[in-house]
């Protein structure tokens, strides 16, 4: 497979160093001098100096071939060109972009980048995770199915602990795949009853996440 990236940062350096230990055909492009330097003393014909938001620089290094294009710079704008450019002009069929600001999600996937990838929202969601009291955490968004796996610890106090599933009524828009419970896995059945502190493992779509926080009794 051949991979384009684009941004000589931390994160672009160890995806490429990654990606070629894996046989993967990588190619990192980095414009600044000092950077590139330092980069190509280790990867050598790996990393290629030039700036990726360029239509040019990006033919030079055969996008036309490319089967993915990787944007990871530090700015979310050179992110969306290089990876709609990759797209539209060159008709990559595979473009990931790093998310630098969240807010920017929504506006990504108007503009038709397959991917994106949100370390702040990573990071804030092991945070949370880790938070006391937390009972709803998102572990991964599937943008293009429009659904999110989600974990539910159920508290205490809810209205369905004890009950079984065929009694809840529980969103359409959302499917419980696993239940933990004193470090047994559970995949659960209609007759399979929900306890308090069970964590449960669900599928939902964006719009069913709220219907799934009441049917569940918690609160952000």
């Amino acid at each position: 497979m051949y991979i384009i990236i684009g941004g000589g940062g931390d994160v672009g350096y160890y995806l490429t160093k990654s990606l070629l230990n894996q046989g993967h055909e990588v190619l990192l492009l980095e414009k600044g001098s000092t950077r590139y330097q330092a980069l190509s003393e280790e990867l050598g014909q790996s990393v290629v100096r030039g700036d990726a938001c360029e239509a040019r620089t990006m033919e030079e290094v055969g996008v036309n071939r490319a089967d993915v294009v990787i944007a990871v710079t530090g700015e979310d704008e050179d992110n969306l060109v290089i990876c709609q450019m990759a797209k539209k002009r060159f008709n990559v069929t595979r473009t990931i972009a790093r998310l630098n600001n969240p807010k920017n999600d929504l506006l990504f996937q108007k503009l038709g980048i397959d991917v994106t990838v949100s370390p702040t929202r990573s990071i804030l969601s092991l945070i949370e995770a880790e938070l006391p009291g937390t009972t709803f955490v998102t572990l991964m968004t599937l943008k293009r199915a429009g659904l999110e796996i989600m974990e539910i610890r159920v508290p205490t106090d809810s209205p369905i602990a004890g009950k079984t599933l065929s009694a809840i009524n529980l969103p359409r828009s959302g499917t419980i795949a696993l239940i933990i419970r004193d470090n047994e896995y559970i995949f659960p059945t209609a007759d399979t009853k929900i306890l308090a502190n069970d964590e449960v493992y669900a599928l939902v779509s964006r719009e069913g996440e709220e219907a799934l926080r009441t049917a569940l009794g918690t609160t952000r």
